[in-house]
């Protein structure tokens, strides 16, 4: 253990973290108003203001608990405006499940309608167009756990109306009339069929995807790019067939001719700006290091010159209204909370709307630099480093001398990558003295189908070798030592703590582990054997069964020399909670060092913002007993949050006393 320094006057978690933040701004269909996330009585919330009043906000939504979710893994807003304008539509779950329900709110009035009250069920909302600007598709398996059937559902009384019963597609596109226009199936081999509508419930073959390809088609979904113009005539969506990187393209529903609209050489197409009447691209953005757009409609070549002129900061177009005539659009540095403006085409303005975290406006921030390392094979991995204030007054992302390291690992991993942006969470770890080394490894998304496939069955294999391998470059580079290095990451980052902890022990200082399996050897609840077959190992042979136990941290559980801290939600659906009792006890079992953190209401990952607190709390205490940095001796920080600690208290100086201390205030998500 290294020699942890407590310190008190430490920004604190609650402004670095802070409840009262904003995001997921959108514009009305009209123009006349904004909505947002943001804190009500500390819950997220929905709120709504005139656009030229921002002070005039009001919330909507009165939710408790977890509140509302923002965003996907991905990034996406999962609130939105109806087309008609009247309504807010936006999905809710219990306390983690990810059992969506989607609620509509009459923004006017504040009435609010469940309009998929099933139990149990998923609920996806699908389309919602100025054709049909009463009435929303939705996807709902209420029949077949998994299996969505298509409703079509008034916004004004909440009636569904059957569309089509799935007959077992993976999922549906549906055209501005509401119509399904085209399906996917799951065929052999990891391949997906792409099928079209004939009208009459009938399915025909539009394209094939190979195995290969599949991950440009998946990006495509993620991304919520993919889509049918206006006319009905075409679907736009990623494509690699035939080249490394993914590209933009036309498919011409009737013939199913293809036509490359944008391509980049280098990296996938990562994001498209769709015209909003007839649904034509008009711009596209790549992200290699940052994030950079690139003109295809001249009719707003003006604008994004403008914009990405405007202020200093990676570009994103969040919302537009109806006329085009207004824009909400983000701004972001890595060492200054993000801001939210209103761009208006005709006078060429900007005004700016809020900042995302304004208690920490005018806070000193330590940069993102982004990298790229080599791999002993050959692969550029982006990747972004962040060093303690201080430690490099020339800025050129090296410390004066080596600090102490945490290497931090995304989840997904096909749907996640590392990025450029503004990341409290590297902040928090800068303020307690440590650098963080945030990485791109095979499989992450974005880099190419090459550098995707080279991800398959390389689980706990080549994907922790390139792991291994910046860990060995940033000790090269000076920016850290040997023996002060920690592997941070949940979900697919929580399993690459777990092996790092197992099968590279002596690499790594400690682990911290948020919601990630701990065993692949059969299917999470998300999995299907099919898949795991052609991305980790077939769990129906014995060469795949004794490939995914050979990648298995429990298998390994008894070469573990360091401390691992545990975090997991008891509702998540997509890593059970036994997969991380399992761990514990096999670990518990030999004596290794082991603190678990346990929430009774979360899910895949930690929503609430006093569980949220409480978990990085102990963290940083833990961190800073393996690495020898600074923490704030434990206060407050586990008020109102639901954190139960089965295993490990006697590892957190003075958490058993914050147990003690607290008075939990949870509430109920169904209120």
């Amino acid at each position: 253990m290294k020699t942890a320094v407590a310190d008190s006057d430490l920004i604190s978690l609650d402004r670095l973290f802070s409840a009262q933040s904003y995001d997921a701004l959108q514009i009305s269909p009209d123009g006349s108003m904004v909505s947002y996330i943001g804190p009500l009585d500390g819950v997220p919330n929905i709120f709504v203001a005139p656009v030229a009043d921002m002070e005039a906000a009001r919330p909507v939504t009165d939710h408790k608990g977890r509140g509302i979710q923002s965003r996907d893994v991905s990034g996406n807003v999962l609130y939105r405006w109806t087309a008609c304008g009247k309504f807010l539509v936006y999905p809710r779950d219990r306390d983690g499940d990810e059992r969506w329900q989607l609620y509509r709110i009459d923004v006017a009035t504040g009435e609010s309608l469940n309009l998929t009250p099933f139990d149990g069920a998923r609920a996806e909302l699908l389309v919602s167009s100025g054709k049909r600007p009463d009435e929303i598709l939705v996807s709902i398996d209420d029949r077949q756990a998994g299996v969505g059937d298509l409703y079509r559902i008034d916004l004004l009384s909440g009636e569904r109306t059957l569309v089509e019963e799935n007959p077992g597609f993976v999922g549906y596109l549906a055209d501005a009339e509401l119509r399904p226009r085209v399906a996917a199936a799951l065929g052999e081999a990891g391949r997906i069929a792409l099928l079209k509508s004939s009208g009459d419930g009938d399915w025909a073959p539009l394209v094939e995807i190979p195995a290969k390809d599949v991950s440009a088609f998946l990006a495509s979904i993620d991304q919520k790019i993919v889509r049918i113009d206006e006319k009905g005539e075409a679907l736009f969506l990623y494509d690699s067939c035939d080249r490394d990187t993914a590209a933009l393209v036309r498919i011409e529903l009737e013939s199913g001719q293809k036509t490359m609209i944008a391509s980049d050489e280098r990296v996938d197409i990562g994001g498209v700006l769709y015209h909003l009447t007839d649904g034509r691209p008009q711009a596209y953005a790549t992200v290699w290091k940052r994030r950079r757009w690139n003109v295809l409609d001249e009719a707003i070549r003006e604008d994004l010159d403008f914009l990405t002129g405007a202020l200093d900061g990676d570009l994103d177009i969040l919302s537009r209204s109806r006329d085009d005539g207004s824009w909400i659009v983000k701004y972001t540095l890595s060492h200054e909370p993000e801001t939210f403006h209103l761009y208006d085409r005709s006078a060429r303005t900007l005004r700016k709307l809020m900042t995302g975290t304004p208690e920490l406006e005018g806070v000193e921030m330590a940069p993102m630099h982004p990298v790229v390392i080599p791999s002993r094979d050959g692969f550029d991995l982006v990747s972004y480093v962040t060093l303690p204030l201080g430690s490099d007054p020339d800025a050129t992302g090296r410390p004066d001398k080596p600090v102490p390291l945490v290497l931090l690992v995304h989840g997904g991993p096909g749907d996640e990558r590392a990025i450029y942006a503004y990341a409290p969470f590297l902040q928090w770890l800068s303020s307690r003295g440590y650098g963080s080394l945030y990485v791109n490894f095979r499989g992450s998304p974005g880099f190419g189908k090459r550098f995707m496939n080279a991800a398959v069955r390389e689980w706990g294999g080549a994907m922790h070798d390139d792991l291994i391998d910046q860990v060995e470059w940033a000790i090269a580079e000076g920016i850290t030592s040997r023996d002060r290095v920690a592997i941070l990451g949940g979900s697919y980052g929580g399993y690459a703590a777990l092996v790092g902890m197992t099968m590279t022990p002596d690499v790594f200082a400690c682990g911290i582990d948020l919601v990630g399996p701990s065993s692949i050897e059969k299917p999470m609840p998300h999995w299907t054997e099919e898949g795991m077959a052609q991305s980790m190992g077939d769990p129906r042979t014995p060469e795949g069964r004794e490939l995914l136990a050979a990648r298995s941290p429990t298998n390994f559980a008894d070469q573990i020399q360091h401390p691992i801290l545990i975090g997991q939600g008891a509702n998540d659906s997509r890593v059970p909670q036994d997969q991380s009792d399992q761990m514990v006890e096999i670990m518990t079992g030999q004596g290794a060092e082991v603190v678990y953190a346990l929430y009774p209401d979360e899910g895949h990952g930690l929503n609430r913002h006093e569980n949220n607190r409480s978990f990085w709390a102990i963290a940083e205490i833990f961190l800073a007993r393996c690495l020898g940095g600074r923490y704030r001796p434990l206060a407050d920080e586990l008020e109102g949050s639901s954190l139960e600690v089965p295993v490990g208290v006697e590892h957190i100086p003075g958490l058993a006393e914050a147990l003690e201390r607290r008075t939990a205030t949870v509430d109920s998500a169904t209120k």
